[in-house]
Protein backbone atom coordinates (compact mmCIF):
# COMPACT_ATOMS: atom_id res chain seq x y z
CA UNK A 1 0.00 0.00 0.00
CA UNK A 2 0.99 3.74 -0.70
CA UNK A 3 0.60 6.15 1.67
CA UNK A 4 -2.54 7.85 0.02
CA UNK A 5 -4.45 4.14 0.18
CA UNK A 6 -2.69 3.55 4.37
CA UNK A 7 -4.47 6.93 4.70
CA UNK A 8 -7.88 6.64 3.12
CA UNK A 9 -8.11 3.13 4.44
CA UNK A 10 -11.81 2.62 5.89
CA UNK A 11 -10.10 0.43 8.80
CA UNK A 12 -7.01 2.93 9.88
CA UNK A 13 -9.65 5.69 9.46
CA UNK A 14 -11.92 3.43 12.02
CA UNK A 15 -8.94 2.83 14.37
CA UNK A 16 -8.54 6.47 14.58
CA UNK A 17 -11.87 7.61 14.69
CA UNK A 18 -12.08 5.00 18.10
CA UNK A 19 -8.81 6.76 19.59
CA UNK A 20 -10.46 10.07 18.88
CA UNK A 21 -13.29 9.68 20.57
CA UNK A 22 -12.17 7.61 23.79
CA UNK A 23 -11.17 10.40 26.52
CA UNK A 24 -13.99 12.86 25.57
CA UNK A 25 -17.31 10.23 25.13
CA UNK A 26 -18.80 12.54 27.84
CA UNK A 27 -19.28 15.95 25.61
CA UNK A 28 -22.65 16.38 23.11
CA UNK A 29 -20.52 16.54 20.19
CA UNK A 30 -18.92 13.31 20.56
CA UNK A 31 -21.92 11.53 21.29
CA UNK A 32 -23.76 12.68 18.26
CA UNK A 33 -20.37 11.69 16.25
CA UNK A 34 -20.99 8.42 17.26
CA UNK A 35 -24.08 7.81 16.58
CA UNK A 36 -23.32 8.20 12.26
CA UNK A 37 -19.74 7.81 12.84
CA UNK A 38 -19.47 5.44 9.27
CA UNK A 39 -21.50 8.02 8.09
CA UNK A 40 -18.74 10.17 9.02
CA UNK A 41 -16.05 7.95 8.26
CA UNK A 42 -16.73 7.55 4.85
CA UNK A 43 -17.53 11.38 4.41
CA UNK A 44 -13.95 12.02 5.61
CA UNK A 45 -12.82 9.07 2.95
CA UNK A 46 -14.34 10.73 0.55
CA UNK A 47 -12.61 13.91 0.96
CA UNK A 48 -9.49 12.71 1.23
CA UNK A 49 -9.85 10.54 -1.87
CA UNK A 50 -11.34 13.71 -3.77
CA UNK A 51 -8.58 16.01 -2.45
CA UNK A 52 -12.08 17.79 -1.02
CA UNK A 53 -10.57 17.92 2.72
CA UNK A 54 -10.95 21.62 4.81
CA UNK A 55 -10.29 22.42 7.70
CA UNK A 56 -12.73 22.50 10.26
CA UNK A 57 -13.45 25.20 12.90
CA UNK A 58 -11.25 25.47 16.38
CA UNK A 59 -11.91 26.38 19.65
CA UNK A 60 -9.28 28.22 21.59
CA UNK A 61 -8.56 28.11 25.74
CA UNK A 62 -6.13 28.58 27.59
CA UNK A 63 -4.25 25.65 30.01
CA UNK A 64 -2.12 26.26 33.27
CA UNK A 65 0.82 23.64 33.40
CA UNK A 66 3.17 23.16 35.12
CA UNK A 67 3.52 26.47 36.29
CA UNK A 68 3.40 27.54 32.79
CA UNK A 69 -0.04 29.10 30.83
CA UNK A 70 -0.38 27.39 27.43
CA UNK A 71 -2.33 28.93 24.78
CA UNK A 72 -4.52 25.46 23.39
CA UNK A 73 -6.22 24.85 20.25
CA UNK A 74 -8.92 22.13 20.13
CA UNK A 75 -9.84 20.87 17.23
CA UNK A 76 -13.21 18.73 16.08
CA UNK A 77 -13.10 15.02 15.75
CA UNK A 78 -13.35 14.84 12.27
CA UNK A 79 -10.13 16.71 12.26
CA UNK A 80 -8.62 14.57 14.82
CA UNK A 81 -9.24 11.67 12.93
CA UNK A 82 -6.90 12.48 10.37
CA UNK A 83 -4.54 13.34 12.37
CA UNK A 84 -4.19 10.40 14.36
CA UNK A 85 -4.37 8.30 10.84
CA UNK A 86 -1.88 9.98 9.55
CA UNK A 87 0.53 10.01 12.72
CA UNK A 88 0.00 7.16 13.87
CA UNK A 89 -0.23 4.90 10.64
CA UNK A 90 3.00 7.07 8.62
CA UNK A 91 4.51 9.84 10.46
CA UNK A 92 5.52 8.48 13.58
CA UNK A 93 6.64 5.39 12.38
CA UNK A 94 9.12 6.58 10.12
CA UNK A 95 10.23 9.58 12.65
CA UNK A 96 11.04 7.31 15.02
CA UNK A 97 13.62 5.24 12.70
CA UNK A 98 14.89 8.77 12.65
CA UNK A 99 15.51 10.49 16.42
CA UNK A 100 17.89 9.81 18.81
CA UNK A 101 16.62 6.99 21.53
CA UNK A 102 16.94 10.15 24.25
CA UNK A 103 13.90 12.04 22.48
CA UNK A 104 11.84 10.65 24.73
CA UNK A 105 8.48 13.57 24.30
CA UNK A 106 5.12 11.97 22.78
CA UNK A 107 6.82 8.52 21.88
CA UNK A 108 4.33 5.58 23.03
CA UNK A 109 6.80 3.56 25.72
CA UNK A 110 8.71 6.67 26.68
CA UNK A 111 7.51 9.46 27.85
CA UNK A 112 8.41 11.91 30.58
CA UNK A 113 8.92 8.95 33.09
CA UNK A 114 11.00 7.95 30.53
CA UNK A 115 13.48 10.80 29.98
CA UNK A 116 13.46 11.61 33.71
CA UNK A 117 15.13 7.88 33.72
CA UNK A 118 17.16 8.40 30.96
CA UNK A 119 18.89 11.75 33.02
CA UNK A 120 19.86 9.59 35.74
CA UNK A 121 21.08 6.71 34.43
CA UNK A 122 23.60 9.42 32.20
CA UNK A 123 24.02 11.18 35.71
CA UNK A 124 25.35 6.91 37.47
CA UNK A 125 27.58 6.52 33.85
CA UNK A 126 29.00 10.24 33.75
CA UNK A 127 29.99 9.75 37.77
CA UNK A 128 31.58 6.52 36.46
CA UNK A 129 33.89 7.96 33.54
CA UNK A 130 34.63 11.65 35.72
CA UNK A 131 33.26 11.41 39.28
CA UNK A 132 31.45 14.30 40.58
CA UNK A 133 33.14 16.90 38.82
CA UNK A 134 31.95 18.58 35.80
CA UNK A 135 29.21 20.48 34.66
CA UNK A 136 25.58 20.00 33.06
CA UNK A 137 24.65 22.42 30.42
CA UNK A 138 20.62 23.01 30.60
CA UNK A 139 18.80 24.50 27.69
CA UNK A 140 15.56 25.75 26.66
CA UNK A 141 13.67 26.76 23.40
CA UNK A 142 11.68 29.90 23.90
CA UNK A 143 8.48 29.93 22.35
CA UNK A 144 8.86 26.42 20.99
CA UNK A 145 5.25 25.80 19.25
CA UNK A 146 4.81 29.32 18.61
CA UNK A 147 7.91 29.79 16.33
CA UNK A 148 7.90 26.70 13.77
CA UNK A 149 8.02 27.77 10.84
CA UNK A 150 6.04 25.90 8.13
CA UNK A 151 8.05 25.61 5.20
CA UNK A 152 10.97 23.85 7.46
CA UNK A 153 8.53 21.74 8.98
CA UNK A 154 7.36 20.69 6.25
CA UNK A 155 10.30 20.38 3.89
CA UNK A 156 11.91 18.17 6.57
CA UNK A 157 8.69 16.14 6.97
CA UNK A 158 8.86 15.30 3.14
CA UNK A 159 12.31 14.20 3.02
CA UNK A 160 11.01 11.34 5.05
CA UNK A 161 8.60 10.67 2.43
CA UNK A 162 10.50 11.56 -1.05
CA UNK A 163 8.33 14.07 -1.17
CA UNK A 164 4.96 11.57 -1.55
CA UNK A 165 2.44 13.64 -3.84
CA UNK A 166 -0.33 12.75 -1.14
CA UNK A 167 1.74 13.70 1.62
CA UNK A 168 2.22 16.87 0.22
CA UNK A 169 -1.34 17.82 -0.42
CA UNK A 170 -2.25 16.53 3.17
CA UNK A 171 0.32 18.45 5.25
CA UNK A 172 -0.68 21.62 3.14
CA UNK A 173 -3.79 21.84 3.91
CA UNK A 174 -3.42 20.76 7.51
CA UNK A 175 -0.40 23.65 8.01
CA UNK A 176 -3.02 26.18 6.06
CA UNK A 177 -4.94 26.15 9.29
CA UNK A 178 -2.04 26.96 11.50
CA UNK A 179 -1.37 30.02 9.79
CA UNK A 180 -1.50 33.47 11.64
CA UNK A 181 -3.69 36.33 10.87
CA UNK A 182 -1.17 39.58 11.40
CA UNK A 183 -3.22 42.28 9.75
CA UNK A 184 -2.00 43.75 13.19
CA UNK A 185 1.39 44.35 12.31
CA UNK A 186 2.60 47.39 10.18
CA UNK A 187 4.80 47.02 7.64
CA UNK A 188 8.14 47.06 9.33
CA UNK A 189 6.72 44.60 12.21
CA UNK A 190 5.27 42.23 8.86
CA UNK A 191 8.77 42.07 7.33
CA UNK A 192 10.35 40.78 10.43
CA UNK A 193 7.56 38.80 11.80
CA UNK A 194 9.27 35.49 10.48
CA UNK A 195 12.46 35.82 12.46
CA UNK A 196 11.41 37.71 15.31
CA UNK A 197 9.91 35.35 18.39
CA UNK A 198 6.26 35.28 18.04
CA UNK A 199 4.18 35.07 21.75
CA UNK A 200 0.89 33.08 21.17
CA UNK A 201 -0.28 33.99 24.15
CA UNK A 202 0.01 37.66 23.71
CA UNK A 203 -1.57 37.35 20.58
CA UNK A 204 -4.61 36.49 21.70
CA UNK A 205 -4.88 39.57 23.61
CA UNK A 206 -5.14 41.62 20.34
CA UNK A 207 -8.54 42.33 19.13
CA UNK A 208 -10.60 40.43 16.37
CA UNK A 209 -11.43 43.71 14.57
CA UNK A 210 -7.88 44.18 13.85
CA UNK A 211 -7.53 40.81 12.19
CA UNK A 212 -8.58 41.56 8.89
CA UNK A 213 -6.67 38.57 7.04
CA UNK A 214 -4.89 40.82 4.92
CA UNK A 215 -1.19 39.77 6.41
CA UNK A 216 -0.74 36.27 7.04
CA UNK A 217 2.42 34.72 9.02
CA UNK A 218 3.37 30.96 7.78
CA UNK A 219 4.68 30.18 11.33
CA UNK A 220 3.27 28.58 14.76
CA UNK A 221 1.60 25.66 15.48
CA UNK A 222 -1.32 24.70 17.82
CA UNK A 223 -0.77 23.17 21.01
CA UNK A 224 -2.56 20.35 21.24
CA UNK A 225 -3.04 19.33 18.05
CA UNK A 226 -1.22 15.96 17.35
CA UNK A 227 0.58 16.74 14.47
CA UNK A 228 2.07 19.13 16.15
CA UNK A 229 3.48 17.17 18.67
CA UNK A 230 5.06 14.58 16.08
CA UNK A 231 6.60 18.45 14.38
CA UNK A 232 7.99 19.15 18.23
CA UNK A 233 9.47 15.86 17.93
CA UNK A 234 11.18 15.72 14.80
CA UNK A 235 12.13 19.49 13.85
CA UNK A 236 15.22 20.02 15.86
CA UNK A 237 16.61 17.05 14.84
CA UNK A 238 19.90 18.77 13.27
CA UNK A 239 20.83 20.06 17.09
CA UNK A 240 20.36 16.08 18.27
CA UNK A 241 22.03 14.36 15.88
CA UNK A 242 25.45 17.56 15.88
CA UNK A 243 25.10 17.22 19.49
CA UNK A 244 24.81 13.16 19.84
CA UNK A 245 26.79 12.10 16.81
CA UNK A 246 28.98 14.86 15.66
CA UNK A 247 30.61 16.06 19.06
CA UNK A 248 30.22 12.40 20.50
CA UNK A 249 27.99 13.61 23.76
CA UNK A 250 27.03 10.45 25.17
CA UNK A 251 24.98 12.58 28.14
CA UNK A 252 22.62 14.37 25.87
CA UNK A 253 18.69 14.04 25.99
CA UNK A 254 15.92 16.81 24.67
CA UNK A 255 12.07 16.16 25.91
CA UNK A 256 10.19 18.78 23.73
CA UNK A 257 11.42 22.17 24.36
CA UNK A 258 14.18 21.15 27.24
CA UNK A 259 17.42 19.23 26.58
CA UNK A 260 20.51 19.05 28.68
CA UNK A 261 24.48 17.89 27.75
CA UNK A 262 26.51 16.98 30.57
CA UNK A 263 30.14 17.63 30.07
CA UNK A 264 33.51 17.79 32.12
CA UNK A 265 34.84 20.66 30.03
CA UNK A 266 32.88 23.72 30.57
CA UNK A 267 34.67 24.67 27.67
CA UNK A 268 33.64 23.03 25.51
CA UNK A 269 29.80 23.14 26.62
CA UNK A 270 30.11 26.65 25.80
CA UNK A 271 31.44 25.87 21.92
CA UNK A 272 28.46 23.36 21.89
CA UNK A 273 25.56 26.24 22.53
CA UNK A 274 27.15 28.53 20.25
CA UNK A 275 26.97 25.65 17.77
CA UNK A 276 23.56 24.47 18.50
CA UNK A 277 22.63 29.01 18.49
CA UNK A 278 23.54 28.72 14.56
CA UNK A 279 21.86 25.33 14.10
CA UNK A 280 18.58 26.80 15.60
CA UNK A 281 19.20 30.33 13.89
CA UNK A 282 18.35 28.45 10.26
CA UNK A 283 15.21 26.99 11.89
CA UNK A 284 13.28 29.98 13.27
CA UNK A 285 14.51 28.31 16.97
CA UNK A 286 15.01 31.13 19.64
CA UNK A 287 17.58 29.84 22.61
CA UNK A 288 15.90 31.43 26.11
CA UNK A 289 19.04 32.94 27.43
CA UNK A 290 17.17 33.17 30.80
CA UNK A 291 16.57 29.32 31.30
CA UNK A 292 19.78 28.12 29.33
CA UNK A 293 22.82 27.98 31.86
CA UNK A 294 25.85 26.10 33.08
CA UNK A 295 25.89 24.44 36.76
CA UNK A 296 28.09 22.21 38.33
CA UNK A 297 27.37 18.44 38.48
CA UNK A 298 27.53 18.47 41.85
CA UNK A 299 25.20 21.16 42.51
CA UNK A 300 21.53 20.81 42.88
CA UNK A 301 19.19 21.81 39.59
CA UNK A 302 16.38 21.17 37.91
CA UNK A 303 14.98 18.99 35.10
CA UNK A 304 11.05 18.08 34.15
CA UNK A 305 10.25 19.69 37.46
CA UNK A 306 12.38 17.24 39.54
CA UNK A 307 15.08 18.18 41.88
CA UNK A 308 18.70 16.15 41.10
CA UNK A 309 21.76 15.72 43.20
CA UNK A 310 24.80 13.96 42.22
CA UNK A 311 26.96 13.64 45.67
CA UNK A 312 30.77 12.67 46.08
CA UNK A 313 29.75 9.01 46.58
CA UNK A 314 27.83 8.58 43.04
CA UNK A 315 24.43 8.76 44.43
CA UNK A 316 21.53 10.19 42.70
CA UNK A 317 19.14 12.56 44.68
CA UNK A 318 15.85 13.48 43.11
CA UNK A 319 13.06 14.97 44.90
CA UNK A 320 9.53 16.34 43.65
CA UNK A 321 9.65 20.47 44.19
CA UNK A 322 7.50 21.21 47.22
CA UNK A 323 5.45 24.05 44.72
CA UNK A 324 4.20 21.02 42.51
CA UNK A 325 2.30 19.46 45.69
CA UNK A 326 0.87 23.06 46.68
CA UNK A 327 -0.34 23.42 43.16
CA UNK A 328 -2.00 20.18 42.87
CA UNK A 329 -3.83 20.49 46.22
CA UNK A 330 -5.60 23.98 45.04
CA UNK A 331 -6.54 22.19 41.38
CA UNK A 332 -8.26 19.95 43.45
CA UNK A 333 -9.66 21.95 45.24
CA UNK A 334 -10.74 24.22 42.15
CA UNK A 335 -11.58 20.75 40.55
CA UNK A 336 -13.88 19.62 43.44
CA UNK A 337 -16.22 22.81 42.70
CA UNK A 338 -16.59 22.16 39.52
CA UNK A 339 -17.41 18.60 39.68
CA UNK A 340 -19.97 19.99 42.48
CA UNK A 341 -21.50 22.40 39.34
CA UNK A 342 -21.39 19.53 37.28
CA UNK A 343 -18.64 21.90 35.38
CA UNK A 344 -17.12 18.95 34.27
CA UNK A 345 -17.37 15.38 35.31
CA UNK A 346 -15.49 13.41 38.24
CA UNK A 347 -14.52 10.93 35.82
CA UNK A 348 -11.78 13.33 34.42
CA UNK A 349 -10.71 14.63 37.48
CA UNK A 350 -10.13 10.49 38.60
CA UNK A 351 -7.76 10.23 35.45
CA UNK A 352 -5.70 13.43 35.93
CA UNK A 353 -4.99 12.85 39.98
CA UNK A 354 -4.18 8.87 38.86
CA UNK A 355 -1.71 10.21 36.39
CA UNK A 356 -0.41 12.28 38.87
CA UNK A 357 0.75 10.34 41.18
CA UNK A 358 1.82 7.72 39.03
CA UNK A 359 4.13 10.48 37.55
CA UNK A 360 5.52 11.24 41.20
CA UNK A 361 4.13 8.46 43.65
CA UNK A 362 8.13 7.43 44.08
CA UNK A 363 8.98 11.15 44.38
CA UNK A 364 6.72 12.19 47.47
CA UNK A 365 7.48 11.59 51.11
CA UNK A 366 5.27 9.69 53.01
CA UNK A 367 4.05 12.27 55.03
CA UNK A 368 2.80 14.04 51.69
CA UNK A 369 1.28 10.92 49.80
CA UNK A 370 -0.71 10.93 53.13
CA UNK A 371 -1.84 14.59 52.66
CA UNK A 372 -2.60 14.61 49.21
CA UNK A 373 -4.90 11.62 49.33
CA UNK A 374 -6.86 12.34 52.45
CA UNK A 375 -7.38 15.99 50.69
CA UNK A 376 -8.65 13.76 47.75
CA UNK A 377 -10.66 11.33 49.39
CA UNK A 378 -12.30 14.40 51.33
CA UNK A 379 -13.23 16.38 48.61
CA UNK A 380 -14.48 14.00 46.50
CA UNK A 381 -16.10 11.25 49.23
CA UNK A 382 -13.81 8.85 48.09
CA UNK A 383 -11.82 6.17 50.36
CA UNK A 384 -8.06 5.03 48.61
CA UNK A 385 -6.10 2.31 48.99
CA UNK A 386 -3.02 1.53 48.05
CA UNK A 387 -2.02 -1.71 46.85
CA UNK A 388 1.21 -3.17 45.31
CA UNK A 389 1.83 0.82 44.44
CA UNK A 390 -1.62 0.77 42.37
CA UNK A 391 -4.81 3.47 43.35
CA UNK A 392 -7.47 1.73 44.03
CA UNK A 393 -10.40 4.57 44.28
CA UNK A 394 -13.99 3.28 45.94
CA UNK A 395 -16.92 5.28 46.64
CA UNK A 396 -16.66 6.28 51.05
CA UNK A 397 -19.18 4.29 52.66
CA UNK A 398 -21.60 6.47 54.89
Amino acid sequence: MNYEEIICDANNLYRAYKVSVKTSKWKETTQKFMLNFLRYIFSIQDDLMNRTLQNGPTQEFTLFERGRVRPITSIQIRDRIIRHVLCDEVLLPEVKKHIIYDNCASIKGRGISHQRDRFEVHLRKYYRLYGNEGWILFGDFSKFYDNIIHEIAKRELLKLFDDDEFIDWLLTQIFDGFKIDVSYMTDEEYATCMSDTFNKLDYRNIPESKLTGEKWMEKSVNIGDQLSQVIGIYYPYRIDNYVKYVRSQKFYGRYMDDWYIMNPSKEELFDLLDHIHQIAEEYGIHINKKKTRIVKISSTYKFLQIKYSLTDSGKVIKRINPKRVTTMRRKLKKLAVKVKNEEITYENVENMFRGWMGSFYKLLSKEQRKNLIGLYEDLFEKSITIISKRMIITDKIK
